[in-house]
């Protein structure tokens, strides 16, 4: 009967973007998280 805010969000959001769209964006999040944990990591080994 009531959608959710959420539906609708997820509905109007696959009208936007294709799915290439949508896995490029996703595949650039992974990219930048790894790139940050990385940086993370190696500053932390570069104190001791």
């Amino acid at each position: 009967m009531f959608e959710s805010l959420d539906e609708h969000m997820k509905h109007d959001d696959q009208l936007e973007t294709t799915t290439k769209e949508r896995i490029v964006r996703w595949v650039a999040v992974a990219v930048v998280s790894v790139l940050v944990f990385a940086g993370l990591y190696f500053s932390v080994r570069m104190l001791e």
